[in-house]
């Protein structure tokens, strides 16, 4: 038998467990990520299936979210798929817009693939838009990648613009005549 070895406790003085303790306090008082708004609770791991109606392309379950954290090969996949159809310009799209997308679909319990009307428009294609209609915001929120337009199949318009309001995050724009709601991670507003 080995004598036993005694261990010196770790040297903390008053400063070290103040200097710990203000640590911690920061750590908690600091805001959620940004991702945290949006991501619910439970499932490990989070999909969408995407149709992009001006290319033909569509995108079926791809797990975007494992593990507590986004999966960049999906979300790269997102990003060719969502990007400007006019230039074929792909930039990154705010993932907190798939998030979004998610609960909405959850909400409206289906699995039907989203119909992706305009996700990145670069500002080229924007000014564009603007010259044809009125309904086009200077500072669209499509070109920083955190707007999508969209339907879902089999699911009333009305009631995907009421999902995406109840959801008290960013804004939710209804456009029944050319039959497509936009949401978006900005500031929470609606029209």
């Amino acid at each position: 038998m080995t004598p036993s070895r005694r261990v010196a406790p770790p040297d903390f003085d008053r400063r070290t467990l103040l200097k710990a303790g203000l640590l911690s306090a920061v750590g908690l008082a600091m805001p959620l990520p940004a991702w945290a708004r949006f991501a619910p609770a439970g499932a490990s791991e989070k999909a969408l299936s995407f149709y992009n109606t001006h290319t033909g392309e569509q995108v079926k379950k791809t797990v975007f979210w494992a593990d507590g954290k986004f999966v960049p090969d999906a979300l790269t996949n997102l990003n060719v798929l969502l990007r400007d159809h006019r230039t074929g310009q792909v930039e990154e799209i705010d993932p907190d817009l798939f998030l979004l997308v998610h609960r909405i679909r959850q909400r409206l319990d289906t699995k039907e693939p989203i119909h992706v009307i305009s996700g990145y428009r670069s500002p080229a294609s924007n000014r564009k838009l603007r010259q044809t209609s009125n309904g086009v915001a200077k500072h669209s929120l499509h070109m920083d990648g955190k707007a999508i337009d969209l339907r879902i199949p089999g699911r009333d318009l009305a009631l995907l613009r009421k999902t995406a309001l109840s959801m008290k995050t960013g804004g939710v724009g209804y456009y029944p005549d050319s039959d497509f709601v936009h949401v978006d991670t900005g500031r929470v507003r609606f029209w």
